[in-house]
């Protein structure tokens, strides 16, 4: 039997409410040779019926139902199955427009250089409608998205169309990187091949406050900066200390997981910067990673993050005011100490 051009990889973890208009959305693009590989990652909801009656009336689809693994297992165990010479990514709660994979294997047929493309896309709410600052610009060429590496964003990790050889050549998504398993692995195919972006909007991203990327912010920012340093050891020609690691160490233990000074400093930076606009974040574990930056730059007044005192207004204003004085108590502690 020829394979299908396309192994389409979705992960589905209750995605009950959506999941039939994201089906619906991937049989209906105009470029039909494709399998559709649906892993029900444990859910409790509806979803694995709704795999099931779908399953049972479109041979393309092939169901695999397991106990809850995670997103990263998931992905990897369908990158196992997967007979498509492209892997085109899809979530539970998006739609995909229908013209989406036609464009994408036309990019990757005409791009051999290319081993990635994205596309942009729209944002929608919960129940649908465009979302208020609704497009997202990521950068198109391989150019622009290479300069955007440290700062992102990059690509829509749910629209993204991939060389399956290439992305099973690096590994596939990686454990230690859990809520950042994209960043990361962009991070390393940018040392493999060329990534893009189509400037049409052939994904309606679904936005909602309960998604994993408003829930972990403080897990991202630091999995991200742990990744851009684990980048910078590869590019050094040294070993990628986290190659095996299943969970990141703990910031105090990097510098020695790395080998060298200065990583953990690095990261906290990071993340403090990332997380100053999080109020829950800062209201919870980023506390801690704060008062430890602070010692880090102690007498290096160079090398603190800006907006500190900003961040105690931000939480007293969304009804903080406990975090609020905690923050400002240690940043009054650190200026008398100085």
């Amino acid at each position: 039997m020829t394979p299908p051009r396309i192994t389409v990889a979705l992960s589905v973890h209750n995605n009950a409410a959506y999941l039939a208009e994201a089906l619906d959305s991937i049989l209906a693009q105009s470029f039909g040779d494709f399998e559709l590989v649906i892993v029900n990652d444990g859910s409790s909801d509806a979803s694995p019926a709704i795999i099931d009656a779908y399953a049972a009336r479109d041979a393309r689809i092939r169901a695999v139902h397991r106990r809850n693994s995670g997103l990263i297992a998931s992905l990897n165990h369908i990158l196992e199955l997967a007979r498509g010479e492209y892997v085109a990514r899809m979530d539970g709660d998006d739609v995909a427009l229908p013209e989406r994979f036609a464009r994408q294997v036309a990019f990757l047929d005409a791009h051999p250089d290319h081993g990635v493309v994205g596309t942009r896309v729209l944002r929608i709410t919960e129940t649908g409608e465009p979302k208020r600052g609704a497009a997202i610009d990521h950068p198109l060429s391989a150019e622009s998205v290479t300069a955007a590496l440290e700062s992102g964003p990059l690509l829509c990790h749910p629209s993204v169309m991939m060389r399956r050889d290439l992305l099973r050549a690096v590994g596939g998504y990686r454990p230690a990187y859990r809520h950042c398993e994209d960043y990361d692995l962009w991070l390393r195919l940018a040392e493999r091949t060329r990534m893009a972006n189509l400037p049409d909007r052939l994904l309606l991203y679904r936005y909602s406050g309960t998604q994993v990327s408003n829930r972990h912010v403080l897990v991202q920012h630091y999995g991200a900066a742990v990744a851009r340093q684990v980048r910078i050891e590869r590019l050094a020609g040294r070993p990628d200390p986290s190659d095996g690691w299943q969970e990141l160490p703990p910031i105090e233990a990097l510098d020695a997981a790395f080998g060298r000074d200065g990583v953990a400093r690095a990261v906290r930076s990071e993340v403090v910067t990332g997380i100053l606009f999080d109020p829950p974040s800062l209201a919870g574990a980023g506390l801690p990673v704060i008062v430890a930056h602070l010692a880090d730059t102690h007498g290096h007044p160079a090398g603190r993050v800006p907006g500190l005192w900003r961040a105690v207004a931000r939480l007293a204003r969304t009804g903080r005011p406990l975090a609020a004085v905690r923050l400002a108590r240690a940043l009054a502690r650190d200026r008398i100490r100085r």
